[in-house]
């Protein structure tokens, strides 16, 4: 009597299984080589040159554009990240760690980005701190100081792990994500000079290649200080990542986004008055709340040209 299917003689069972641990090894080594390699051409400097950032306008990659890791969360006491998910999909991994950022995080980090723009290349802005301050629209003075310095220290301690792919899969940047590369810091570094009263800044310069391609959004500057409700600048972000003119979104998306963790009428009370805000400012047209698919709400606007 034999036997319907054969089976391989037990030493040529192990061979395989080594030769299909040595190929995963291999691909393994190659993809952290490729990393590795990307990393090395990002850290060398190069110019900080952004299309379209100047003195009316910041930018910010569209990934950290989507993602939470900016959200209008009140001030006081915030969630410490562990490596958390924050936007995850077969083109892109973005994990972080530390304290969450606000928007007011926001303002300074795309302000700090913009500085760059203006330094030599291989040096760091040096800025005034009261400067730095006025840049933003806000005051200066003892306590002031105190906010933008304590807010600096939150972004040059937040971490990032990120990986982006190309269309046909192969790796188009990654840092933290295997073990041949560093994490990525929001905020290098800076250092405080006393008696001028000064800032010196300090850029990760693999920041570059994320912003590379155009792939960031651009921030009218002006309206962003006239908002009064964050969470109009959040959605302003986001508006800006996506050329498409008619916009929709999940009210379950944004209040997942906007890291909300009250009742969704509370949260769709906020949400209005931010779309008439940004309505108001020339930001969207023609905003509202409408039902959607399986009795959810979604937000839909147009998009104006900043």
């Amino acid at each position: 009597m034999t036997s319907s299917s054969t089976r391989l003689p037990f030493h040529k069972d192990k061979n395989l299984l080594r030769l299909s641990a040595a190929m995963q090894r291999a691909q393994q080594k190659a993809t952290q080589a490729l990393a590795a390699a990307a990393q090395k051409q990002a850290a060398t400097p190069t110019p900080f040159i952004l299309p379209g950032i100047n003195e009316t306008a910041r930018a910010i990659p569209n990934y950290i554009a989507r993602s939470a890791i900016f959200a209008p969360v009140r001030r006081g006491w915030r969630t410490l990240h562990d490596d958390t998910v924050f936007l995850e999909g077969s083109n892109i991994l973005l994990k972080g760690s530390g304290k969450q950022l606000s928007e007011d995080h926001a303002d300074i980090w795309m302000h700090a980005m913009y500085l760059q723009t203006t330094a030599l290349l291989g040096e760091a802005p040096t800025i005034n701190r009261a400067d730095f301050l006025r840049g933003m629209g806000r005051p200066t003075g003892g306590s002031a100081y105190e906010w933008l310095h304590e807010s600096m220290k939150d972004l040059a301690r937040f971490t990032l792990c990120i990986e982006a792919r190309r269309k046909d899969g192969s790796v188009k940047y990654s840092y933290g994500k295997n073990p041949s590369t560093r994490v990525l810091a929001m905020l290098g570094g800076f250092d405080y000079h006393e008696p001028t009263g000064s800032y010196t800044l300090y850029a990760d310069p693999r920041w570059a290649q994320i912003f590379g391609n155009r792939e960031y959004a651009l921030v009218d500057w002006a309206k962003r200080l006239q908002m009064r409700h964050d969470l109009s600048k959040s959605l302003q972000r986001l508006i800006g990542t996506s050329a498409d003119i008619q916009q929709k979104y999940s009210l379950d998306i944004l209040k997942q986004r906007a890291q909300y963790t009250g009742r969704m009428r509370d949260f769709r009370t906020s949400l209005e008055r931010s779309l008439t805000e940004l309505e108001a400012l020339k930001v969207i047209a023609e905003p509202r709340i409408e039902a959607a698919t399986k009795g959810h709400e979604q937000a839909v606007w147009t998009r104006l040209d900043r």
